[in-house]
């Protein structure tokens, strides 16, 4: 079963995926080769199977042969952001037929005015987008240049909560953006993969970790008297292979 991820380091409980994170925000952090994309897979996976459609912004702006094998099933359609009326034309297709969308985006597109709203902004928050679809933002390359670019970042991602159906999905390197305890409320599951940097996280803990395990929290789905309890984990995801 595709909800099935992996394992507690702990425990011998399997780590599962549910209904919850489809409306949940998840956060995944870690250097180069921690396992990001794959764990980002998995969870693409689980929305897939849950019937949802997924939009997911590659801002490595990927060309489409440089793209991982493992998005490239039979849910896969890629696109490039342009300011351009073939490329409206051809998004607005794939979102009328609720087709799963993977958009090559470079992050220059963004403005980097706060009261001036980009085409790109423009398209990526249209209402038939935030009521059908689960968002994944996948940041790998342009890191600083595109929080540079994006100075709205924190309001911009607050937005989507407040307009969203579903939750989203953020993947990114280690960053002192991420350790903003108000954008930390936005999310419900963080996984924190090998982050070697003293600036970031507990990096005794985290310095060492192999590919694809992770430190894992999540905000319990009953809440207390202040706030949802934070519960954590050592994880390990799975490998994944489209073959299987």
């Amino acid at each position: 079963m595709r909800n099935i991820i992996g394992k507690y380091m702990d425990t011998i409980d399997a780590l599962k995926l549910e209904e919850r994170i489809l409306h949940h925000n998840t956060l995944i952090l870690g250097e180069e080769g921690s396992g990001k994309t794959n764990l980002a897979c998995r969870i693409r996976n689980f929305v897939i199977d849950s019937e949802v459609p997924t939009f997911y912004m590659d801002f490595a702006n990927s060309n489409e042969e440089d793209v991982e094998l493992r998005y490239k099933d039979e849910h896969f359609n890629y696109i490039r952001f342009d300011e351009t009326a073939e490329f409206e034309a051809a998004f607005d297709e794939l979102v009328a037929q609720r087709k799963h969308i993977y958009l090559a985006v470079n992050p220059t597109f963004f403005s980097n005015k706060r009261d001036e709203k980009s085409k790109l902004s423009q398209i990526i928050a249209q209402q038939v987008l935030l009521d059908n679809y689960y968002y994944f933002f996948h940041d790998i390359e342009n890191l600083n240049g595109f929080y540079t670019k994006f100075e709205d970042f924190l309001l911009y991602m607050l937005s989507f909560v407040n307009l969203q159906k579903y939750g989203f999905t953020f993947l990114a390197q280690p960053h002192p953006t991420f350790e903003n305890p108000h954008l930390k409320l936005l999310f419900s599951f963080l996984f924190v993969g090998k982050c070697s940097n003293a600036n970031y996280f507990n990096t005794a803990t985290l310095k060492t970790l192999q590919k694809n395990k992770f430190y894992y929290q999540y905000r319990t789905d009953y809440p207390t008297l202040l706030f949802n309890d934070i519960k954590s984990s050592m994880v390990k995801i799975n490998e994944y292979d489209p073959e299987l």
